[in-house]
């Protein structure tokens, strides 16, 4: 039953939200996002792939960062096999998005191999921000199919039209997908424990960029959540012991009295010598009115 509840309702607290509005945020999740796919065709034109190869990467790879991450290098006249590297390793974040989805979801086990496909930043971020698991499944569905069909298309029309664009920094285009990742962010950081892995992760993502490989700085970041987890739970183990003492100092009355030689009420009798009253009874030759015949 618990199992069943669970797979019923992600948070078990809330009202359910309604499919419409899960639907209408997520289609503006996935246009928003999905314009950005012109930024990349125009970007991958530029550094040298072709039309087919430019489309091939959206189709097959489609995690926005990662296809910049590896156009962008070898447009800077990178090895091939260090800007895939670079870019294999930015998108391994996705198989972190995909543990925790596949509890929210619980998709069945034929849907998954092509669920995946749409495991991304966005579709994670639209996911966890439901309810419930309707409404997850909901969000996950419209804002992976729209996106995956606006980044392909625009793709390919900004493949096509790279000559004419020119430069795309002068743009911004390939700041539309970052912006919108961290709008859907901002609000979930409410307690102070996501503040503090938000934050130690933009200082160690930042801090280590200049000094190690494209994407590894991403996964080191990726350490900030077990390190915020360790000292919260660190604190929280000392409020325990702290609040276990307090109450151990002012024990009941029964506990008190036991700690300091006496026996509670209901057995002083027999601590004393005093036995209960129909015991004593026996004790003294003296036998029950109401003992049977052949005692008497």
């Amino acid at each position: 039953m618990a199992q069943q509840t669970a797979l019923a309702d992600i948070r078990g607290e809330g009202e359910p939200k309604p499919d419409s509005a899960v639907v209408r945020d997520a289609l503006g999740v996935g246009v928003a996002v999905g314009l950005s796919g012109f930024a990349f065709g125009v970007t991958s034109a530029g550094s040298g792939l072709g039309l087919l190869q430019t489309c091939a990467l959206s189709l097959l790879v489609f995690t926005g960062a990662s296809q910049f991450a590896l156009v962008g290098a070898l447009a800077a006249g990178g090895n091939p096999l260090t800007a895939a590297a670079g870019a294999f390793f930015l998108g391994v974040r996705n198989a972190f998005y995909g543990l925790r989805l596949s509890q929210v979801l619980a998709l069945p086990r034929a849907v998954r191999p092509f669920a995946a496909q749409w495991v991304i930043d966005e579709t994670t971020a639209v996911t966890l921000s439901q309810p419930t698991r309707r409404a997850a499944r909901i969000g996950f569905t419209v804002t992976g199919l729209s996106l995956y069909v606006l980044w392909n298309l625009t793709t390919l029309l900004g493949a096509l039209g790279a000559k004419a664009v020119g430069d795309t920094d002068a743009w911004g285009l390939d700041a539309a997908g970052p912006a919108v990742f961290l709008a859907l962010l901002a609000p979930m950081l409410r307690g102070t424990t996501e503040r503090a892995v938000a934050a130690l992760a933009v200082l160690l993502g930042l801090g280590l960029l200049p000094v190690l490989p494209a994407g590894v700085p991403v996964l080191v970041a990726a350490l900030a959540a077990p390190a915020a987890l360790f000292v919260s739970g660190r604190r929280s183990g000392r409020s325990h012991d702290g609040a276990l003492d307090g109450a151990l100092g002012d024990a009941p009355g029964d506990a008190s009295s036991e700690a300091s030689g006496q026996a509670p009420h209901g057995v002083s009798g027999h601590v004393s010598g005093q036995a209960p009253h129909r015991a004593s009874r026996h004790a003294s030759g003296q036998v029950p009115d109401d003992a049977p015949e052949e005692t008497r």
